[in-house]
Formats: C-alpha cells, sequence, structure tokens
C-alpha cells in the first residue's frame, strides 16, 4: 500500500522571507530553526523522507511539523508570528505546586548561613534546606532531591558560590 502523499506547504513572500531570516538568526533556539528549515524544505517540494535525511531527524518530527505548519498557516502573521508557530505547545502534565514568590523565599533561605538557622552544618544539603523550607513554612512539603533540583537550576542567575554541598 502506497503512503499517503504530504500536505503541501505553499508560502506567501512574507512567510518564505521570514522564515529565511529566522533560520539564519544567531539568537533564535536550534530547535525553532530546525523546525524553519523543515517547512522551507516542504515548501521546496521536498519529500517528508528527503527531509528527514538532510536534517537527521525522524520522519515523525518532518510530519508533525509539516502538518503543524499547514494547521497554522491560515492564522494572520500579526495574531501568530512565524516563531510562535514554531515554538512547542504546552505540555501536559501537573502545574508546579511552588509559586514564585516561594520560590524567590526558597532562594533566599539558601543565600542564608545554615548557622544562622541553627543548623550544624557549614553548607546546605538537600535534606537540610528542606526541612528548613518546611519548618518555616514556605511549602507544606517537599522532598530534599527536589529543593536540591530548585536551587541547582536557579544556581547561575543567583549566585556565583554552589548553594547546595553536592552530597
Amino acid at each position: 500500500m502506497p503512503t499517503p502523499k504530504p500536505l503541501a506547504i505553499t508560502l506567501t513572500d512574507a512567510e518564505r522571507q521570514g522564515l529565511e531570516k529566522l533560520v539564519k538568526r544567531h539568537t533564535v533556539g536550534q530547535q525553532v530553526a530546525l523546525r524553519g528549515r523543515i517547512v522551507l524544505a516542504a515548501a521546496a517540494g521536498q519529500s517528508n523522507t528527503q527531509i528527514a535525511r538532510q536534517e537527521g531527524v525522524t520522519l515523525d518530527m518532518v510530519r508533525l511539523w509539516r502538518n503543524r505548519w499547514v494547521v497554522l498557516q491560515p492564522i494572520a502573521l500579526d495574531d501568530l508570528s512565524l516563531e510562535e508557530r514554531l515554538q512547542d505547545l504546552p505540555r501536559s502534565g501537573v502545574p508546579s505546586r511552588i509559586t514564585t514568590d516561594q520560590i524567590c523565599q526558597i532562594m533566599a533561605l539558601a543565600c542564608e548561613k545554615p548557622e544562622a538557622s541553627g543548623r550544624p552544618i557549614s553548607q546546605w544539603t538537600g535534606r537540610e534546606i528542606a526541612d528548613e523550607i518546611i519548618k518555616r513554612g514556605i511549602v507544606e512539603c517537599i522532598s530534599p532531591r527536589h529543593a536540591a533540583r530548585l536551587l541547582k537550576r536557579c544556581r547561575s542567575q543567583t549566585a556565583p558560590d554552589p548553594l547546595l554541598v553536592d552530597a
């Protein structure tokens, strides 16, 4: 049984020029640039197989972005920019239970010396910081691993020194 013919993509001049600029821009994310190249190649008449081979991606990825482009193309560029069309959709899952304000409080706590909280340690560990976060009522419960993960994720934005001991 022959495979179905992929959806054809016809770009306006504005879309083509915008995508060409987008994929060459140094400040654009690599995934967005890759998706832009996929759309440009599809508009040039290349098959999904050719595009997948050329870009080093799976056929499923090429199909996904070709189809997504076709679905989003009728929306005006003023309402949905080219870059927005090539972004990931929001992922499903449980929303975070820790607010931005609580994360800021956790960061502030991590910048304090543990001795100031009556802890007999010189640097925070995941377990110690999680216990102190709960003790102060910042959040009701947090695992040592999650507390450590929050601090490590924000480390480059906060302090040049490590906030946690790797234990």
